[in-house]
């Protein structure tokens, strides 16, 4: 059973960091495109940033305030948040979508994802 379990979040104040973690299993996940999205009460699912095996993207809305990697032994995608702000509180979600060994492809909508976590809550107070 495919199993994507997200960890690290919390309650924090502006300008200050949090690391999110997502361990999958079930599969191999290593040629895969892993992304992160979040969705705010009353808003809709947006993209956050994802990552191939050697490229990592970000929204606008976090770049360069957010780091994504990953550890293909342990089979983990990892956030890092750093400066973050109020408008950053959401629920953020770990998603896998299942690509052939190489593919650099990564998508920001949500629909081509395969594979879903739980999500972990993260609030920002001013």
């Amino acid at each position: 059973q495919v199993q994507l379990v997200e960890s690290g979040g919390g309650l924090v104040q502006t300008g200050d960091s949090l690391r999110l973690s997502c361990a999958a299993s079930g599969r191999t996940f290593s040629s895969d495109a892993m992304a992160w999205f979040r969705q705010a009460p009353g808003k809709e699912r947006e993209f956050v940033s994802a990552i191939s095996w050697s490229t990592a993207y970000y929204a606008d809305s976090v770049k360069g305030r957010f780091t994504i990697s990953r550890d293909n032994a342990k089979n983990t995608v990892y956030l890092q948040m750093n400066s973050l702000k109020p408008e950053d509180t959401a629920v953020y979600y770990c998603a896998a979508d299942r690509r052939p060994p190489g593919s650099t492809l990564v998508y920001s909508t949500a629909n081509e994802y395969d594979d879903w976590g739980q999500g972990t809550q993260v609030t920002v107070s001013s």
